[in-house]
């Protein structure tokens, strides 16, 4: 039964995107440090150029010349001075990652290389990279964070009469990624996301992903509606939907019919680069 047992939670570890258990001890600063990070401007945000604008949660990490991190520092937008991180530095080398997030927890900075969000959620996400050389003398660094995400804007034409017993849909998507690399400024994870969002009468829902390159593709999405007991109601999938970074795909279709096709319209959207436009 042991050796059951384990092939089984083998099984499930070999099958899943990893959980990263977050054993950092945050801080929101050090008062009176030597360098102070001033995170208060965003590009890919044309109108929210202010961090609190866009984001909730601030995680900055510092690694030392070896790799290794020195300071862990978890904020949120209810905390004073939000987007202001104050930090006691030696003199020397470092390496800095800041990531600003909507998500329910703190992210995990592992390392320059892997960031990871709380149950592997997606929100609209930027990012910071860059390296810091402190003298021992007084220094502000500004850091301006740019978008790291897609969105993927679902419009379901359905009629509502056709929707009267959907309390809510799960959307499973394959291609992009849960994980991040600051490094790179991409994914580098191939995740299976799942997302679920409550029925809504406009039929629109946003979704996001950090894509695996500047542009990238969702190779499959599956969009099935529950009712209330969880039953699904209906079902259809979507494949090949184009990801940009910084970019909003616009799908628009039926649950209850069509298959999909890509048309290479692209719309400006002021708070993005642009959409790209797919219909199903």
């Amino acid at each position: 039964m042991r050796k059951i047992f384990f092939a089984l939670v083998a099984v499930l570890v070999c099958g899943c995107e990893k959980m990263v258990i977050d054993n950092d001890v945050y801080s929101k600063g050090d008062n009176g440090g030597n360098v102070t990070l001033h995170i208060t401007q965003t590009e890919g945000a044309t109108r929210s150029s202010v961090l609190s604008d866009v984001c909730g949660r601030l995680n900055v990490a510092v690694f030392d010349a070896g790799g290794q991190k020195v300071k862990a520092i978890a904020q949120t937008i209810a905390d004073a001075g939000f987007g202001s991180v104050s930090l006691s530095l030696t003199a020397g080398s470092y390496t800095v990652v800041a990531i600003g997030h909507n998500c329910t927890g703190s992210a995990t900075v592992t390392s320059a290389d892997k960031v990871t969000f709380p149950n592997n959620k997606v929100t609209d996400t930027f990012s910071y990279f860059g390296r810091l050389t402190v003298t021992g003398d007084r220094q502000d660094v500004d850091i301006r964070m740019k978008r790291a995400v897609a969105m993927i804007r679902l419009h379901l034409t359905d009629e509502m009469a056709a929707m009267n017993d959907v309390a809510q849909f799960k959307f499973y998507y394959l291609g992009g990624s849960s994980t991040f690399s600051p490094s790179a400024g991409y994914g580098c994870v191939n995740s299976k996301q799942t997302e679920y969002r409550a029925f809504s009468d406009d039929g629109v829902y946003c979704l996001y992903t950090l894509p695996h390159a500047a542009n990238d593709v969702l190779t499959k999405m599956t969009v099935t509606a529950l009712d209330a007991s969880d039953n699904a109601l209906g079902e259809i999938i979507i494949e090949d939907v184009p990801v940009t970074v910084n970019r909003v795909t616009d799908c628009t279709g039926s649950i209850t019919g069509g298959g999909g096709t890509v048309t290479a319209t692209i719309l400006v959207d002021a708070e993005w680069d642009g959409t790209n436009e797919y219909r199903f």
